[in-house]
């Protein structure tokens, strides 16, 4: 009798157990669950947008890789709500914008322009204040480095052009391929454009729609770098943290004297105003402070030292990285002196040799010498 109430308790077991598997879910099981997290994450909005601090450099990721990181309304608010949150942490100087995957950003979802039905254009979505991809249609008040791979076309390319300083990997490819679609520029690509790479030039890529690759656009300055691939992200982040080592007041005042001479005057002289006018009474601490650091550091005896010295930016404020520099110095110093040393010793020998060849010469007779006539 218990063998066969133990075989029917484990046929209903497995019976269970089947359906469970195949439906992932069971109801009488369901209840018994305490956490409800299943349900909120499906009623969550995706994280199209990854946020996360490197020390205290932002990054900003656009996550949807599947749809080559193209972003829809969703991803374009995230994005806003993303970079105003950075300018708002003091603790942050610099960001780096980044996509997740193989490729930077395809642009704008055109897919959810239209409906299905009707087909109708939303012209709300491009009309958005800040801009249809992201704050593309302001100035972003802290520096912003882009690292780019793949794909950076389209309302892509404007997002790259919103940043500072762009980071370009060897195989990817940039470009306004939104021409072929009859899709016009709308977020702040043709102002910044032409400021960048000049009338004529922007107009070539605006117009004809071609891809660029990574060496053209580094030379007529689209890009800043170029890098391996797979290696975008690495080398923003870099560069970010050369840019947050700096005094940031006196830095945020020439970026911005740069952007007003760029886009808000129309004569030298006003931009030479607008300059002076950036000034602060904080800057100027951060000047003298400097300038105390320097007459400390570096004598007038040794202010040629640290022209010699072989560092990047990054190494600048970091006293390990500038003791290694200087043992680094040191041991080339010392090489030198080895091979020129040695050198010196190798022409002593030769010297040497030569003499002793001269002393082990006979002396010619005097029979030996041609008989006078």
């Amino acid at each position: 009798m218990l063998r066969k109430l133990g075989r029917l308790l484990g046929q209903q077991v497995g019976q269970q157990a089947r359906f469970t598997t195949g439906c992932r879910t069971f109801s009488s099981t369901r209840a018994l669950r305490k956490d409800p997290a299943p349900q909120e994450a499906h009623n969550a909005p995706p994280r199209n947008i990854l946020v996360e601090k490197d020390k205290n450099i932002t990054l900003i990721g656009i996550n949807r890789p599947q749809q080559r990181n193209a972003i829809d309304s969703l991803t374009a608010s995230q994005l806003c709500d993303a970079f105003a949150n950075f300018e708002a942490d003091d603790t942050s100087p610099v960001a780096v914008l980044y996509g997740v995957g193989g490729s930077f950003c395809s642009g704008f979802d055109i897919l959810e322009i239209s409906t299905d039905e009707k087909e109708e254009i939303s012209v709300d979505i491009l009309m958005r204040p800040e801009g249809s991809v992201g704050p593309t249609r302001r100035q972003i008040k802290k520096p912003v480095v882009c690292g780019i791979n793949g794909y950076c076309i389209a309302n892509g390319l404007e997002l790259a052009l919103m940043c500072d300083l762009r980071v370009m990997e060897e195989s990817a490819v940039l470009g306004f391929f939104n021409r072929r679609f009859g899709v016009p520029m709308l977020d702040a690509g043709t102002i910044r454009l032409p400021a960048m790479i000049g009338l004529s030039r922007a107009l070539d890529l605006i117009l004809t729609g071609r891809p660029v690759g990574s060496q053209e656009a580094h030379d007529i300055g689209l890009v800043n770098r170029i890098v391996p691939t797979g290696t975008a992200l690495g080398n923003a982040l870099e560069l970010a943290t050369c840019l947050a080592k700096f005094p940031q007041r006196a830095l945020i005042h020439d970026r911005n004297s740069v952007y007003s001479s760029a886009f808000e005057t129309s004569t030298f002289h006003q931009a030479v105003q607008n300059e002076v006018m950036f000034t602060s009474r904080e800057i100027i601490e951060d000047m003298q402070n400097g300038i105390k650091w320097f007459n400390q550091t570096f004598k007038p005896d040794t202010t040629h030292s640290w022209l010699k010295r072989d560092r990047s930016m990054a190494d600048w404020d970091d006293e390990e990285v500038a003791e290694a520099a200087a043992q680094k110095e040191k041991l080339k110093q010392e090489q030198e002196a080895a091979l020129a040393e040695a050198e010196k010793q190798k022409q002593a020998e030769k010297s040497q040799k030569k003499s002793k060849k001269v002393e082990e010469k006979p002396a010619e007779s005097v029979e030996d010498k041609p008989k006078e006539k």
